[in-house]
């Protein structure tokens, strides 16, 4: 968290608490939770823009960014006790005090952030559509630059004046930290070559074979079993009378959502047999 002195010089704290969200109650404390993040496609077509019209990539992170957004409620909050004697309110019974900003913790503070953020954005200059919410674009007279937002990371693409102009307008407003090129996105690992970009999901795909004891199992290279044009023979049918489903123990669309994800980003190979299978996410027998 953040106050200035006297001088007007900025004074950083940490904060150790948080605002307890679960006791807030919809229509009454808050309304609208959502906020635009963007989304997978958008951003590999953004990689590819950058591919083409041989661009730059660069990551910013806005510290502390849920303490910029302005509140839509009036919202009161218990002061913590180890606050309440650094302010020697310990005479008050049950002190409250009403809320100014955002605060992490309130089921707002993501949606207030990008409210703040996008009407920043908006009053120098940046454009965006219902389509791509969290897509800002600007015109400059040769050059342009696109900010794709992700909660509190912006990747900014453009050429390297036209990110240096925005990342100094941004820094006016936000406490920020250049985090360099983008390397890692939405669950996408990005490696900056000489003539392209290498996009790639290794890190997940790790984690998914060792969260389902997966990582010693050998591999194949037909991504299912062959099936048989007779349904009663098809080894994917649905369950019958001599098949048991599988129990709760088994995490089968835990899995197949997380292939899913895979299939729709960087491994389309795996698509039809993520498909097939989720056919039967409602009653997976052994075979699936």
């Amino acid at each position: 968290m953040r106050k200035r002195n006297d001088k007007g010089e900025v004074i950083r704290y940490k904060a150790r608490f948080v605002a307890q969200g679960f006791t807030q109650r919809f229509g009454i404390d808050y309304t609208d939770t959502y906020s635009p993040v963007m989304d997978a496609t958008s951003f590999r077509w953004l990689i590819h823009f950058t591919i083409q019209r041989s661009l730059h990539m660069r990551l910013m992170d806005v510290v502390i960014a849920y303490l910029y957004g302005d509140l839509d409620k009036d919202i009161y909050m218990k002061i913590p006790e180890e606050l309440c004697n650094s302010m020697q309110l310990g005479k008050f019974r049950n002190p409250s005090i009403k809320l100014c900003k955002s605060l992490y913790g309130l089921k707002q503070a993501g949606r207030m952030w990008y409210q703040h953020l996008s009407q920043y954005l908006l009053s120098h200059g940046f454009k965006n559509d219902d389509i791509c919410p969290c897509i800002f674009i600007k015109h400059y007279l040769k050059e342009f630059v696109i900010i794709a937002i992700y909660v509190d990371d912006l990747n900014i693409i453009g050429t390297s004046n036209a990110i240096e102009d925005v990342v100094a307008m941004l820094r006016c407003q936000f406490e920020m930290k250049d985090l360099g090129l983008t390397t890692f996105c939405l669950g996408l690992q990005i490696e900056h070559l000489s003539n392209g970009i290498h996009l790639h999901q290794s890190s997940d795909i790790h984690k998914i074979l060792k969260w389902f004891s997966m990582y010693q199992a050998h591999f194949i290279r037909t991504l299912v079993v062959v099936r048989s044009l007779y349904p009663s023979r098809d080894p994917f049918q649905s369950r019958s009378s001599n098949k048991s489903a599988l129990g709760p123990q088994y995490p089968y669309m835990v899995v197949v959502g997380a292939l899913m994800y895979l299939a729709n980003c960087t491994h389309p190979d795996i698509l039809f047999a993520v498909n097939l299978l989720a056919r039967y996410s409602h009653d997976p027998t052994r075979p699936h």
